[in-house]
C-alpha cells in the first residue's frame, strides 16, 4: 500500500474528529438495497428453457441465455472495448470464485445491484478484497445476498488472483452510464434480483423520499448489454441539496473534495465517486454509518458520515451520481 496515504489519513482523521457523532441508526433504506419492503408474491408456472441465440445492437457476438448466465465463463459482447480480461475476471475458479465480470461486467461498470469498479485505484481494490476476506466488510441489510457471495469469493481468492483483478480494474476507464432525473412520479416498479423494473401498463407511483435506479432498456439489461445504461429517479431538489452539502459540509461533515479530489474523481488511493451509481453510493454511506463496513480505511469515513441523516445521504448520492454526464 502507498505510504503517502498514511499522511492523508492522519490529516482527515484530525479534521473528522471535530465532528460529534450522534445516533442516526434507523430502518435500512430498502430502495438502496433493492429489496422489497413486503414479501414478493408467489411465482407462476416455470418457464420453458429458451435456448435461442441472442444478439444486441452493434455486436457481432451471439449468446444463449444459459451462456449469458454462466458465472464461470463470462460472456463478452464487446471484447475490443477493454483490455484482455484476466482469468479471474472471465472464469473465476469453481466453486467459490465466480468470474468477476459476471457481476461487475467485463468493462467494470457494474449495475445497480453491485459496484461500479472500473478505474478504482489498485491499492483501494486490494484493500477492499482483503476487507471482505477478513470479515471487515458486509451489508447492513442481510437481505442483500450478493454481498454474501462477494465475501465468499474474496475469502477463496489467492493473492495472485487479487492482484490480477486489481490491476485489471485499475486499468479500466469509467464513463458514467446513469442518467439522473429529478421527479415526483415514476413508472410503477417491481423488484427482481435487487433491481427495479417498470411494470408494463402498471401506471405510475409517487417517488417519495427515495432513489429508484432502473435499466433504460429492461430487455438489453437481461442480455447484459454493456452499452445500455440506467436512469436514476431522484426527488426534486435533491441534487442542489447534495451539492451544497458536498461542497461545504453543512456543519455536519467535511466537504467531499477533501478526500475524493476537487472534481470527486479520486485522489491517490482514495476512490472516484463522481458519476457512479447512486444506489451503490447510498449503500456504502449507510453501511459505514451502521458499522458493517469497517475495513482498514473505513474509520476515515465513519467520522464523516456520523451526523448525516438518511435524507443527507440520499441528497449526496443524487448529486454525486449526476456528475460527469
Amino acid at each position: 500500500m502507498r505510504r503517502s496515504f498514511i499522511a492523508l489519513s492522519l490529516t482527515v482523521l484530525t479534521c473528522a474528529s471535530l465532528v460529534i457523532a450522534q445516533d442516526t441508526s434507523s430502518k435500512s433504506p430498502d430502495w438502496a438495497y433493492g429489496v422489497p419492503n413486503t414479501p414478493p408474491a408467489a411465482g407462476g408456472a416455470p418457464r420453458q428453457p429458451d435456448t435461442s441465440p441472442k444478439r444486441i445492437p452493434d455486436s457481432t457476438q451471439a449468446f444463449t441465455l444459459a451462456e449469458l448466465r454462466d458465472f464461470f465463463h463470462v460472456a463478452d459482447w464487446f471484447p475490443n472495448d477493454h483490455p484482455p480480461m484476466p482469468e479471474v475476471f472471465v472464469h473465476g475458479r469453481a466453486p467459490d470464485v465466480r468470474g468477476c465480470g459476471m457481476c461487475h461486467m467485463p468493462n467494470g461498470k457494474g449495475r445497480p445491484e453491485n459496484a461500479p469498479i472500473a478505474g478504482l485505484p489498485y491499492a483501494y481494490v486490494v484493500q477492499q478484497l482483503l476487507d471482505f476476506k477478513n470479515d471487515l466488510r458486509a451489508s447492513a441489510d442481510a437481505r442483500k445476498t450478493n454481498t454474501t457471495q462477494m465475501i465468499q469469493a474474496a475469502k477463496a481468492m489467492t493473492d495472485d488472483e487479487i492482484k490480477a483483478a486489481a490491476e485489471y480494474i485499475a486499468s479500466l476507464k469509467y464513463t458514467p452510464w446513469v442518467r439522473v432525473v429529478e421527479t415526483e412520479t415514476i413508472p410503477k416498479m417491481r423488484i427482481g434480483g435487487n433491481v427495479f423494473f417498470p411494470i408494463a401498463d402498471g401506471g405510475t407511483e409517487p417517488l417519495g423520499n427515495r432513489i429508484v435506479e432502473t435499466p433504460e432498456d429492461a430487455e438489453r439489461f437481461e442480455l447484459r448489454d454493456p452499452h445500455s445504461g440506467f436512469v436514476a429517479y431522484v426527488p426534486r431538489g435533491s441534487i442542489a441539496k447534495g451539492a451544497a452539502l458536498a461542497s461545504s459540509g453543512g456543519s455536519k461533515t467535511l466537504p467531499c473534495n477533501v478526500c475524493h479530489g476537487q472534481d470527486l474523481n479520486g485522489l491517490g488511493p482514495v476512490p472516484a465517486i463522481a458519476g457512479r451509481s447512486p444506489s451503490y453510493i447510498m449503500r456504502q454511506l449507510w453501511d459505514i454509518q451502521q458499522g458493517t463496513r469497517k475495513g482498514v480505511w473505513s474509520p476515515l469515513m465513519k467520522q464523516v458520515v456520523a451526523q448525516l441523516s438518511p435524507d443527507d445521504m440520499l441528497n449526496l448520492s443524487a448529486y454525486v451520481a449526476s456528475l460527469g454526464r
